[in-house]
């Protein structure tokens, strides 16, 4: 079986995030921006001549996808949880999820060879 790891970090996490992921060997990584909210509370920003502030409702964040086999989840995470939070509400989070079935399109293999 496999698993699917969805990662939501700020964007400058991202470097040190493909490192740790790339020290376990997963083939493949996703990442795309987001925008959405959460518990976070945005500062204001200036706006024009700095005469107004706007605080943001959604926040930007970058959200990585790997999938990797059962055996590596628990390392991986535990790697990402000690190297990429600061304590802090706004440090991302992680959603650990069941992959079924995996098809690679070009050599038609399937499952863990897929990845």
């Amino acid at each position: 079986m496999m698993k699917r790891i969805e990662i939501i970090i700020p964007h400058e996490r991202l470097d040190k995030t493909n490192n740790i992921l790339e020290q376990f060997d997963v083939g493949g990584m996703s990442f795309y921006h987001i925008s959405g909210r959460g518990k976070t509370k945005w500062k204001p920003i200036p706006v024009g001549r700095g005469v107004m502030m706007y605080t943001p409702k959604y926040g930007t964040r970058t959200k990585i996808e790997v999938l990797v086999p059962d055996s590596l989840v628990e390392k991986i995470i535990e790697q990402l949880l000690n190297e990429l939070s600061t304590g802090s509400v706004s440090d991302g989070k992680i959603f650990v999820s069941d992959v079924i079935q995996a098809y690679d399109i070009g050599t038609k293999n399937k499952n863990e060879l897929a990845i």
